[in-house]
């Protein structure tokens, strides 16, 4: 019995110092990450899960002669919220109003929206989707409600802005107007005056730091902008709206008359050569009329008899003896 209970001791004692020695280990390396490596660690998880997001310039504004707006950008807002920021009382106490509110300005049934907060709250919900694409006064509205009119460090509220390219006017002179969009490939198309001038409305990029939570989500840290975005300049053209609108409905009545393939119209202000109205209209397969391609500048056509005129005109205004010079046709035809 005796040398069975040595021999168990025995093994007791060579687990407890391989389990201590093993322990030395681990301590001794969780040390050396700690002291050594630790910046190291530390700044890859930083990375992983707090990065400065880029947030786009608003873009500079296009007018007319007359100061009328051709394009301008409006922003748009995705409001979200953190159910767990708001102190268990606070949250509440305001719920239901806060419930009646966002119905009254977003259209759903006010019950549809405290469900939606309830069921955030018991699961830990930090990104509660509110409502996407709200105008500024409808932001401004939610702001107001109670809980959301609470800084975000206690009322929870989470507001992500997106600027949106507007033309006041429609289809009207879009061709002219124009865009720029970027592919996934990186490339950029660049069309019209908001392609040929980009350079000046893009204005400068800006930053915001966010933080990465459940289901690879981001949530803004703080309130404000770690750079705000620098507006883009404005550009002020010599399109005239109300002779754009004659020359685009004049085109457009022909062209349907006539059921042409296309048709492009141009007004010039001949004591300056100032471009008062631009149209240029395509057919589609449907028959419809709009602007896909610029004919104005982009296609070549001889010019019609009407136009002779022009040219001939022209002839007469630089006369350098030309109209005093007699030819012979002849029989009364001439070959050159």
């Amino acid at each position: 019995m005796k040398s069975l209970e040595k021999k168990i001791m025995f093994r007791y004692y060579i687990s407890l110092i391989f389990i201590v020695f093993f322990a030395f280990i681990l301590i001794g390396k969780l040390l050396y990450i700690q002291v050594k490596e630790g910046d190291y660690y530390r700044n890859i998880s930083k990375n992983n899960t707090i990065k400065n997001f880029i947030l786009e310039p608003s873009r500079g504004n296009i007018y007319s002669d007359e100061n009328s707006l051709l394009a301008t950008t409006t922003p748009r807002y995705e409001l979200r919220c953190d159910s767990k920021v708001p102190a268990e009382p606070i949250f509440q106490d305001n719920k239901v109003d806060l419930s009646k509110g966002l119905s009254k300005i977003l259209g759903k049934k006010n019950q549809y929206y405290l469900n939606n907060l309830n069921k955030a709250r018991e699961e830990g919900n930090r990104y509660l989707l509110i409502s996407r694409n709200l105008s500024y006064s409808q932001y401004k509205q939610i702001k107001e409600l109670p809980l959301f009119n609470l800084s975000s460090l206690k009322g929870g509220l989470i507001v992500e802005s997106r600027d949106v390219r507007e033309n006041p006017m429609g289809k009207i002179c879009e061709r002219t107007i124009g865009y720029e969009k970027k592919e996934p490939s990186g490339h950029y198309i660049r069309v019209g005056l908001e392609g040929a001038f980009s350079h000046f409305l893009k204005g400068q990029s800006g930053q915001r730091l966010k933080q990465k939570i459940a289901n690879g989500q981001w949530k803004p840290i703080n309130d404000n902008n770690e750079r705000e975005p620098t507006q883009g300049y404005d550009i002020y053209s010599t399109i005239n709206v109300n002779i754009q609108d004659i020359t685009h409905h004049a085109l457009l009545r022909q062209l349907e008359k006539y059921k042409a393939n296309h048709g492009c119209a141009v007004v010039m202000k001949t004591n300056s050569g100032e471009i008062k109205s631009i149209v240029n209209l395509s057919r589609n397969k449907s028959g419809k009329y709009y602007e896909k391609f610029n004919y104005a500048v982009a296609e070549s056509q001889e010019p019609g008899s009407t136009f002779k005129l022009m040219s001939v005109i022209a002839t007469l205004e630089n006369d350098n003896g030309i109209s005093k010079k007699l030819i012979d046709t002849e029989n009364g035809e001439i070959s050159f």
